[in-house]
């Protein structure tokens, strides 16, 4: 069996790490504002920061967590790796 091609298993890495911050984020977002948002007395609302407490803590605070997360990873993690020389534009012979 060939060895594994460095930049596939680095590319198959980061696409883990990739589904896994959204997996997590899906998860976090559609539990918390299904728990706190639905079946709820309006007199128990609060706000924060002018929106209903369970959109602040369900949506804008992942939205931005995972726009920070995805700086990290795409400036940090993502690696730039030499694919080799470039292939010319011939039509291939079989």
């Amino acid at each position: 069996m060939p060895a594994e091609d460095p930049v596939l298993r680095s590319s198959r890495r980061e696409a883990i790490v990739v589904f896994s911050i959204w997996a997590v984020a899906c998860a976090y977002t559609v539990g918390y504002c299904y728990t706190f948002g639905y079946y709820r007395e309006p007199g128990s609302l609060k706000f924060v920061a002018g929106l209903p407490d369970w959109v602040f803590w369900g949506i804008l605070v992942p939205w931005t967590t995972c726009s920070l997360l995805s700086f990290w990873v795409s400036n940090y993690l993502i690696a730039d790796d030499d694919l080799g020389e470039a292939q010319s534009e011939e039509a291939p012979h079989v």
